[in-house]
């Protein structure tokens, strides 16, 4: 499993899958082999819903959103 954490403030947000790792790194910006994290806003939210993110993976990003504007959240194989 990976957990994904609120980068700025190191906060355990869920688990998801490898596969819904990999739909992530299929639909968002990384700048390198090494990144370990991703920039969110509610429009790219809307976006991976609209690309068929699952319900559990939404639900995480929603939740590091918590009513920002923005957030930065990072994974780790745990």
């Amino acid at each position: 499993m990976i957990q994904i954490f609120d980068k700025q403030t190191g906060s355990a947000l869920g688990s998801i899958s490898d596969d819904q790792l990999q739909f992530l790194a299929d639909h968002l910006e990384e700048e390198g082999e090494q990144d370990d994290d991703y920039y969110l806003n509610a429009t790219t939210v809307d976006f991976l819903e609209g690309a068929g993110a699952a319900p559990e993976l939404l639900a995480i990003l929603r939740q590091a959103l918590g009513g920002k504007e923005e957030a930065e959240i990072r994974w780790a194989r745990s």
